[in-house]
């Protein structure tokens, strides 16, 4: 059994697509859609960057659902690679609209949209430098929420953004509450790194984003995916478009629980991830949470040929 996983922010990379691009009229067409829907260039930030301009919340969301659907579109139209044999699409945060997407449960358009306004409002949410993410490394979730129990943050936010793979836990809150939560895990000898990232995602803070965001998801037509998706909130499948609605706009301030939504794929017979997307972060996600499992990232034609081989067997 197999599970179709799609990246969120972080594998964003100038000229990511960009062989694809050229290859296929197919990706050259969305390139066109996307940059038509949001009226400016976006593709230009993909192929060519500046990579400030990548980076930018607001542009990298929608940058990452153009790559992704690419390969995608390329894998169904131009290979005829047959989905039908995926019992389930998850993604990674925005990965969830890109999975959405490629379940014909969202038009790509509407996607974009939404991603570049939501990209803009998790931006504005918070002031830049009043926020802070960090990865904690190499300690169980179960251990991390007692310490930031333990710590107390009555005034403060300091909360779990992203359950990512055992032993990856990110951390998001106010710079103060995080600089302090690091000093405690200094003196544990628990090992972090601090995120480059423009603002604190998936916590409390966020909710001025969510709130923005859900006048404007309700006007969107949302359909029944034509296959099982796992959101990031619950972990589990959901199928109901009202539903999806509203764990979209969850999903904005709430802990994406990516290690529970692997685990519990795998408990339904997955043996197989292919990641389709920039990069092959979800990859390392998943070989560090589960073993004796498939694992392929997907951004080459060398890698579509290699995938479609490998499936021929």
């Amino acid at each position: 059994m197999k599970a179709l996983i799609f990246p969120g922010q972080g594998s964003q990379l100038v000229g990511m697509g960009s062989e694809l691009y050229n290859n296929f009229n197919v990706v050259k067409n969305i390139f066109n859609e996307a940059d038509n829907k949001l009226n400016y260039s976006i593709s230009k930030i993909i192929l060519d960057g500046p990579e400030d301009q990548l980076q930018l919340t607001k542009n990298t969301q929608p940058a990452i659902l153009v790559v992704s659907y690419s390969i995608f579109k390329v894998l169904k139209d131009e290979f005829n690679f047959d989905f039908n044999q995926f019992k389930y699409f998850a993604g990674h945060s925005l990965g969830e609209y890109s999975a959405l997407v490629c379940a014909n449960a969202l038009e790509f358009n509407d996607a974009l949209y939404l991603l570049h306004e939501r990209g803009k409002s998790m931006q504005n949410a918070v002031p830049v430098g009043h926020g802070s993410m960090i990865a904690v490394l190499g300690t169980k979730i179960d251990v991390i929420k007692k310490l930031i129990k333990d710590m107390n943050f009555q005034k403060g936010v300091c909360e779990i953004a992203n359950d990512n793979a055992e032993g990856q836990v990110i951390i998001s809150g106010d710079k103060k509450s995080i600089d302090s939560f690091q000093n405690y895990l200094k003196e544990n000898k628990i090992k972090f790194i601090p995120l480059r990232v423009s603002a604190p995602f998936h916590c409390s803070l966020m909710q001025p984003a969510a709130d923005a965001m859900k006048s404007i998801i309700d006007k969107i037509n949302f359909k029944s995916p034509s296959t099982n998706i796992i959101n990031n909130v619950t972990a589990g499948k959901e199928s109901n478009p009202e539903k999806i609605k509203e764990l979209l706009f969850k999903q904005i301030y709430s802990t994406v629980r990516w290690r529970e939504s692997i685990i519990n794929m795998s408990k339904e017979s997955i043996q197989t991830f292919v990641e389709i997307g920039p990069g092959k972060v979800l990859t390392g996600m998943v070989k560090r949470t589960l073993k004796n499992v498939n694992c392929f990232s997907i951004n080459t034609i060398t890698d579509i040929k290699n995938l479609s081989n490998e499936f021929k067997k």
